[in-house]
């Protein structure tokens, strides 16, 4: 059963939110976080990616960056820019992209259950950004960025969260990039006792986004044995049916030494090919291919379909296994500098336009993941190929900080 707890966020004052929260480190690079918070001084990248506040050639994994970060941290507070709550509470965030929206719960979400396999991964991670998120919490004492955590929706839950959602907000207001962010307040008992009972009758919870995030406060909860706040991991849980997955882009460096004609012909082999498709697919196990300018439809023949294991019917899994392999010759994505991954955000017109410059020979455009797949997978305890998912709208960082 899932073990949550409420703790006592460090904020924004909420008219200060929107010059403060920011999108996660790991979306931007450190140019554009250098851009984005310039004339800024209150935004929370000079805590994130304090390397911004360094002459450019700074090492982002040096001493003093993190030091760096554990200053500006310390001005914030200082400066009455984020105040601790006086006491533990739970949250409520909801966002709201286009027509989308989803609204979670934010809690201090168990480390043990995370080692014990009741909060569920679905994805490998590496230990360098691993060792990246342990000092920076370390540093700061505090995890400022969330785990996205997903589960089962249930009625009871969800006619809570309406409830409370239907009274006047903390905070509210929409960032640059059109996202709103909502939060609310639970600070009474009842709700409390009601929101810890409700998710102690959840069996699961799966991380969404955030895996090393909470490798990384799993490991200082086993150096700390626990001590202080190290127990707990700041989390927002969004019900599964809220959930938004964009798909994950592929895009190759080469043709592995193949002709066009060539290429295409073993292509065929694996996919129903029509030529002149749109360059989004509409449906599983249906992928857009960018080639010489023109967009094909790739439907993978049903040989390769016909599977009731949810792993081997993903179509990243259908992709890397047919094709990434065999015809490209990309054995292990992860550390092939063949190919990259372009979050479904940015457009299929991204794709178009990394091939089009000649930085890449070709795109694969894919269907989103589905978010009763990656739970299947990662209740058989399984593991995603990489970059098989896309969660859009990302959590702000600095809306809820937890010290620990």
């Amino acid at each position: 059963m899932a073990i949550i707890k409420p703790f006592a966020a460090l904020r924004p004052q909420p008219g200060l939110a929107p010059e403060i929260c920011e999108l996660p480190y790991d979306v931007m690079s450190s140019a554009e976080a250098r851009h984005l918070a310039a004339g800024r001084p209150l935004s929370f990248l000079h805590v994130s990616k304090p390397e911004i506040d360094l002459p450019p050639a700074t090492n982002p994994y040096a001493a003093e960056v993190y030091a760096q970060g554990l200053a500006n941290f310390q001005k914030l507070i200082a400066q009455g820019a984020l105040r601790q709550d006086s006491h533990p509470c739970f949250y409520l965030y909801r966002q709201i992209m286009g027509t989308h929206t989803q609204t979670g719960l934010v809690a201090a979400a168990s480390c043990e259950d995370y080692l014990q396999g009741v909060i569920k991964k679905h994805e490998l991670t590496r230990v360098d950004k691993e060792d990246d998120r342990v000092r920076h919490i370390e540093t700061l004492n505090a995890q400022t960025g969330p785990v996205f955590l997903t589960y089962r929706a249930g009625p009871a839950l969800d006619a809570f969260v309406a409830g409370r959602t239907a009274l006047l907000p903390e905070v509210d207001f929409t960032a640059p990039d059109g996202v709103r962010h909502t939060a609310w307040t639970v600070a009474d008992g009842d709700g409390l006792e009601f929101i810890e009972r409700q998710f102690a009758a959840i069996p699961a919870l799966y991380i969404a986004d955030g895996h090393h995030r909470s490798a990384a406060a799993g490991r200082i909860y086993s150096a700390r044995q626990g001590a202080g706040g190290s127990a707990a991991f700041l989390a927002v849980i969004f019900p599964h049916n809220q959930m938004r997955i964009l798909p994950y882009n592929r895009v190759l460096k080469d043709l592995n030494g193949l002709p066009k004609e060539q290429l295409l012909e073993r292509l065929e082999k694996v996919f129903v090919v029509r030529d002149g498709g749109p360059a989004q697919p509409a449906r599983k196990h249906e992928l857009g291919f960018f080639l010489g300018g023109i967009w094909r439809t790739l439907q993978f023949r049903p040989q390769f379909t016909a599977t009731e294991d949810p792993f081997e019917r993903l179509d990243v899994t259908l992709l890397q296994k047919q094709v990434l392999g065999p015809v490209f010759g990309i054995d292990d994505p992860r550390t092939s500098d063949r190919i990259n991954f372009v979050g479904g955000i940015r457009g299929t017109a991204e794709l178009e336009s990394l091939v089009n410059r000649g930085d890449y020979a070709c795109a694969f455009s894919m269907f989103p993941t589905g978010i009763e797949d990656l739970m299947s997978i990662a209740d058989s305890g399984g593991i995603m190929p990489p970059k098989s998912t896309w969660f859009e709208p990302k959590l702000r960082d600095a809306m809820f900080t937890h010290l620990i």
